[in-house]
């Protein structure tokens, strides 16, 4: 037992090696993504956007309020409030959809641009900038400007 123990040990400890040595052959670079992000020009409109359709459903919200407000049955103003509840959560819903496909486009875009500026430049790994303490080579105004 205590036999497979130290083969184990010395079989991992020549891994680790293996892999420290081959990390530090890696030619890395890192990326601020949240800069990226924040510098591009489609989250910017997708940014816009949002804030239309936001003020866009705080004029249905609105409207409905009023309308429900105008109305005396109680039934009748029940009905009118459900109906409204119904439009509103269809209306958001539909957003959310919307803004996710287009936020995961964005994502999408963003990553192949990294991956081909990574590329052309020879990098073999790429690494977020948060993660990093110290080290790599920064890419990210290469891939800003490549994103705009």
């Amino acid at each position: 037992m205590l036999k497979n123990i130290k083969k184990l040990t010395v079989v991992s400890a020549v891994v680790l090696g293996l892999c420290a040595n081959s990390a530090f052959a890696a030619n890395i670079a890192i990326v601020d993504v949240q800069k990226v992000v924040s510098s591009s020009s489609q989250v910017q409109a997708l940014k816009k956007e949002q804030q239309n359709k936001a003020k866009e459903i705080m004029k249905f919200i609105e409207k409905a309020r009023k309308d429900v407000a105008a109305v005396t049955d109680t039934k009748k103003k029940q009905d009118l409030e459900d109906k409204y509840n119904k439009e509103l959560t269809a209306k958001k819903n539909k957003m959310d959809k919307e803004y996710s496909a287009k936020l995961k486009s964005i994502e999408d875009s963003i990553s192949k641009v990294i991956a081909e500026q990574a590329k052309a430049k020879g990098y073999d790994i790429v690494i977020t900038k948060g993660i990093v303490l110290y080290g790599g080579s920064d890419i990210t105004n290469d891939v800003i400007k490549a994103v705009k």
